[in-house]
């Protein structure tokens, strides 16, 4: 049984000295704050960002995210969690909170918190700041705290099953198919980036696969041979992970080693769906938690490194405030300032993929309900400051070096000199000698367009690191280890992301034959894992062979996939709190899914319509269509051009499907918090399972 500790209680008043403490740090971050935001063609330290970032999390997770335990939510110790009550050793393991906490933080930190706010710097670097901050503390960690606690006093059920027994079967079918969907989507993508990342790095490769066995022996020791001793695994686990990650350099320069762990695409994506398939089926505390509890050590402790690096060099933020590309004429992606920056930063704001874990692997752990606060709210504050890290790896750049990384080949060319005339024609400066010296200092033969985020996140992280440690002698390997870093941080994902998908199959599969939802079965978790594992497999081989087709002609999807499924979460969480006689508190959830509904509605809508085709789908479409037909298509590009136009009609009609069904699911929402309000409020599922 869990402890009877009292739940947190909501801050009623403090003592003078606290309340003075808290006002200061309250005063640091409004001053911090105000000098990022009022700046204007001056360049400001980094130092600030970091302060206001510190600041405004420390006041949120003290305050705001007591008052939701304690006033929205009433967490209560003396009630029983799943991992308790249906303990089974295999998915319901009641774990240590500072292991769920882990586990958690690296299963939800994926590749949206490291890139997304990088390719949203084009916009210069107010418009990301602020929505980092501001939609992690009203928007994003409520979204995973609620639907957490949502699912924990469930008996640990996914957010689709939630949906189906709190809406109704029409909403509940909608946000099956469209979440499993969206999942599929979301894994296949997360996989590609793993894959694009560990490519050519026998040092990532090596370090990555030395900690599946280090997991293992952690996962054996606290559960067989010292149960509960925490403390003493993780020190001896991240001490092997560390001498991983020094390993790694060592094997990358011996060629003998190198050439076990220097794969090509083919052999790593065929290595992920193999050790997705593996950690799907194994008990989630023999392999999943203890390896996602030591990659949150170092994702957690390169992220410290990274801002305690910041703090050391004090290097000024070189983006401006804000560029002229809110217009939607930007380099790096086409499209307004409004949705587009907050649809790319995605997940280091708000996060339905979040909701998906918060619903599927965590709540099957929590020893207690009171540590639901911590895991649901705190570890989305800490990936909004991994977020808030990343932008500023990009702001510290010169912009015209953020842009020759970040620009697409056909809008730089192929060259340093055609690259400078056009950033020359962007309105800033770009040295090519310097370009071609920072190229050379990271052991990169090019860095020219190198798209996606994420070069020039670990071109960022070596300038910062080599800046504190090492100097330019020590550039190229702290390039290398960022590189590493970014692989390690996205695979912790895709392995909870599997395990959450196999739950969602058997949910849908239980409907067919009882048996085949129950997650003590081996033979059903056999079965789902398999056509998880086969959905998602399909699409990233299939991209890795094909460069057109695959995962690769559902990419554009991402952004707009993952904040379609977090108004999903929102409104389901708001449907909570009006079933359970909360209502007061609902508009905790509902401005939030007011907000997310304005952007990804207004994004999707341009997306498949806007008559610009290098943001609208369908006109992209039409445009090569025409040119197919006048031809003026070389004849060794057709086949070439016949996919891009059938991968830009697919996301346009992907993405109208997406949307549809979110429509379904929050109207079918608002019917009930209707009816509901009209009436007498129901009793939710929530208080049934906790009383």
């Amino acid at each position: 049984m869990a402890r009877a500790t009292p739940a947190p209680r909501a801050p009623r008043g403090l003592a003078p000295a606290r309340a003075a403490g808290w006002t200061c740090v309250a005063a640091l971050g409004a001053v911090s704050l105000g000098v990022v935001a009022t700046a204007r063609g001056e360049r400001i330290s980094s130092t600030w960002f970091l302060v206001a970032a510190i600041a405004v999390y420390a006041v949120a997770y003290r305050f705001y995210s007591a008052f939701l335990a304690a006033r929205a939510l009433s967490l209560d110790d003396a009630r029983p969690t799943p991992a308790h009550r249906l303990a089974d050793g295999r998915d319901f393991v009641p774990t240590n909170r500072w292991v769920v906490f882990g586990h958690h933080f690296a299963a939800i930190a994926g590749p949206g918190p490291l890139v997304g706010p990088i390719l949203a710097a084009q916009f210069g670097y107010l418009p990301g700041t602020l929505y980092i901050l501001f939609g992690v503390v009203l928007g994003g960690a409520v979204q995973d705290m609620t639907i957490l606690v949502g699912s924990l006093r469930r008996n640990g059920r996914s957010l689709g099953q939630i949906v189906r027994e709190e809406i109704g079967p029409v909403g509940g079918a909608a946000a099956l198919v469209g979440v499993l969907a969206i999942m599929v989507i979301l894994i296949g993508v997360l996989a590609l980036v793993v894959v694009n990342a560990m490519f050519g790095s026998p040092w990532g490769t090596f370090t990555v696969s030395a900690t599946i066995p280090i997991a293992l022996a952690m996962g054996v020791y606290m559960m067989r041979i010292r149960p509960g001793r925490v403390v003493e695994a993780t020190v001896w686990g991240v001490a092997l992970v560390l001498v991983a990650v020094a390993a790694g350099s060592w094997v990358q320069q011996q060629p003998a080693l190198r050439a076990w762990f220097d794969l090509d695409k083919r052999s790593l994506a065929l290595a992920l769906i193999g050790y997705g398939f593996v950690a799907s089926v194994l008990p989630v505390w023999l392999l999943l938690a203890p390896r996602d509890y030591l990659s949150a050590f170092i994702k957690i402790g390169t992220v410290a490194l990274l801002a305690a690096g910041l703090l050391w060099v004090r290097p000024d933020v070189r983006l401006p405030a804000l560029t002229r590309f809110a217009d939607g004429s930007g380099p790096v992606f086409a499209g307004a300032l409004f949705p587009f920056c907050f649809i790319t930063i995605a997940c280091g704001a708000m996060s339905g993929f979040h909701s998906l874990v918060a619903s599927g692997t965590t709540p099957k752990l929590l020893d207690r309900e009171s540590d639901a606060r911590m895991v649901g709210y705190g570890a989305m504050l800490m990936e909004s400051f991994v977020a808030i890290m990343a932008l500023l790896s990009a702001a510290v750049m010169e912009p015209g070096v953020y842009f020759a990384i970040n620009a697409p080949a056909a809008v730089l060319g192929n060259t340093l000199d055609s690259a400078s005339s056009a950033i020359a024609g962007l309105g800033f400066a770009f040295d090519p000698a310097a370009f071609a010296a920072l190229t050379h200092s990271v052991g990169e033969h090019s860095l020219l367009s190198r798209t996606g985020g994420a070069p020039s996140l670990a071109v960022g992280m070596a300038q910062i690191f080599s800046s504190a440690l090492g100097g330019e002698t020590l550039r190229a390997l702290w390039y290398h280890f960022a590189i590493m870093f970014e692989a390690l941080f996205i695979l912790t994902t895709l392995d909870a992301g599997t395990r959450v998908g196999r739950f969602m199959v058997q949910d849908l599969l239980g409907n067919l034959w009882a048996p085949l939802g129950r997650t003590s079965s081996l033979p059903a978790n056999l079965l789902a894992s398999g056509l998880i594992v086969l959905g998602w497999g399909y699409f990233l081989y299939q991209g890795v062979v094909d460069p057109l087709g695959g995962i690769n002609s559902l990419w554009p999807l991402f952004g707009i996939a993952n904040q379609l499924l977090a108004a999903t979460a929102l409104a389901t969480a708001t449907t909570l709190f009006v079933k359970g006689g909360r209502a007061r508190f609902g508009w905790l959830t509902a401005l939030p899914l007011a907000w997310l509904l304005s952007v990804t509605m207004s994004a999707g809508w341009q997306k498949i319509f806007h008559p610009d085709r290098r943001i609208g789908f369908l006109a992209q479409a039409d445009h090569l269509a025409a040119q197919l037909a006048a031809g003026a298509v070389p004849p060794e590009k057709v086949f070439e051009t016949r996919q891009v136009i059938f991968n830009n009609r697919l996301d346009a009609a992907v993405t109208a499907l997406f949307m549809a069904l979110v429509a379904v699911v929050v109207l079918d929402a608002a019917r009930v918090w209707w009816k509901t309000l009209r009436g007498s409020p129901a009793v939710s599922g929530a208080e049934a399972v906790g009383a």
